[in-house]
């Protein structure tokens, strides 16, 4: 079944009703009311486009790339390389072979932490992280950390959601060889000033890795002009496919870097008595790499290419806005993070009520919200809670979805009788 919301059509000059017919999913029907999604932070809905892009492409083209002689090869290695410089302007890296493509921000990260860490990571030396970071921004450190002797540092947050900007400069000091830090929180929504980050953390020595996971949704990415090393992001976050993603680094800094997974593609010659490597990008895509998944990540950033920016982020703001006005009028929410500069995110808790059962009833009506830790116990701590219900918007939400999510909140305030 399908159904339509209505008052598509927000201020801002973002003509939301027409990009929706762009999502076929979000006119499903889910337990007998329109589908609300509200959980874009954990994977954004696929653009027709990027669904016709793979299908495409494994029905009409499909074959394996940097192999054969074919003419289907030829063509698939031709577009997945096109697609490489494609993410090189989104992103406006100085060069193709600065973009490395990998599973997701998770191996991208561990892919620097495991073949940059461990190359210059030596006992007694820092890394320097934030309370607000995503697991997949911690776990990968500390493993490397163990491995070599070195100790995890974090950025303070304060009780507004931030980063305490005052405390960096003590925590950098001559040890620090390594800074990985978000972009913006998935929890908050907080935009972290990255750029003043990395020219401290580069005063001091130290390379600068971006989590960009949850920025590349939200916000036009340029790596030089953040002053990042190293920004990784997933395809699905972006509205495009699952199992691809990206690392973009600095050339010199890949050159300099050893292959971390071993196999095909990545080599020049293997020998018994030793093997040579492939020079970069391809050092670091051992393997079969995900082509048609590739090929829905063009079509993404094509979309999102059409876009006028400007208007986009007008109408998030605007929808955030009204999210915080009419959430806030529910009995017993209090909202964790209320920084200066957010993107649309929207974390709470309804007093009394466990943020799953919370999610539950909001489920019941027709909406989609994430209700957990979100990967992120640190910041979890810091704040005093065990979770938080997450709403978290794209440019194809709309205010009827956030009134349908305050009627669900009110639900649930009935439900359980507090």
């Amino acid at each position: 079944m399908t159904a339509t919301h209505p008052g598509a059509v927000v201020a801002g000059g973002l003509d939301v009703a027409r990009l929706r017919h762009d999502f076929p999913v979000l006119r499903a029907v889910v337990n007998g009311r329109p589908l609300a999604y509200l959980d874009n932070g954990a994977t954004s809905q696929k653009p027709r486009a990027v669904v016709e892009a793979e299908s495409d492409f494994a029905l009409l083209e499909n074959a394996n790339v940097h192999r054969g002689v074919h003419t289907l090869s030829q063509r698939a290695t031709a577009r997945y390389d096109a697609v490489r410089e494609q993410l090189r302007r989104f992103l406006n890296a100085a060069v193709a072979d600065e973009i490395v493509f990998t599973s997701g921000t998770t191996a991208a990260i561990n892919l620097v932490a495991q073949s940059y860490g461990r190359s210059v990571l030596r006992p007694g030396d820092e890394i320097l992280l934030s309370e607000m970071e995503h697991h997949s921004n911690i776990v990968p450190w500390q493993l490397v950390a163990e491995a070599v002797g070195a100790r995890i540092r974090a950025i303070p947050v304060t009780g507004t959601g931030e980063l305490d900007l005052d405390a960096v400069p003590a925590l950098l000091t001559d040890r620090t060889r390594i800074v990985a830090i978000t972009h913006v929180s998935n929890v908050l929504g907080t935009v972290n000033p990255v750029r003043r980050i990395a020219d401290l953390a580069h005063a001091a020595g130290a390379v600068v890795l971006v989590d960009g996971a949850q920025g590349v949704p939200h916000l036009p990415v340029d790596v030089q002009a953040l002053g990042a090393d190293f920004y990784v992001a997933s395809a699905h976050k972006m509205y495009g496919p699952t199992g691809v993603g990206f690392l973009y680094g600095r050339l010199a800094l890949l050159e300099a870097m050893p292959p971390w997974q071993g196999g095909g593609g990545m080599i020049q010659t293997v020998s018994f008595e030793g093997t040579t490597y492939a020079p970069v990008p391809a050092r670091f895509e051992a393997g079969t790499p995900p082509v048609c998944q590739v090929m829905g990540l063009g079509a993404a950033i094509d979309y999102l290419g059409q876009l006028d920016w400007a208007a986009v982020q007008r109408h998030e703001a605007e929808l955030l806005g009204y999210a915080i006005e009419r959430v806030g009028t529910v009995p017993g929410v209090r909202f964790i993070g209320t920084a200066r500069e957010q993107v649309g995110v929207l974390s709470f808790v309804l007093e009394g009520i466990h943020p799953h059962d919370v999610g539950t009833v909001l489920d019941l009506h027709g909406v989609a919200v994430r209700a957990s830790h979100h990967c992120a116990q640190p910041l979890m701590r810091r704040f005093g809670v065990s979770g938080t219900v997450r709403a978290s918007f794209a440019l194809y939400n709309t205010r009827a979805e956030v009134d349908q999510l305050v009627g669900g909140l009110r639900e649930a305030r009935k439900v359980f009788g507090s």
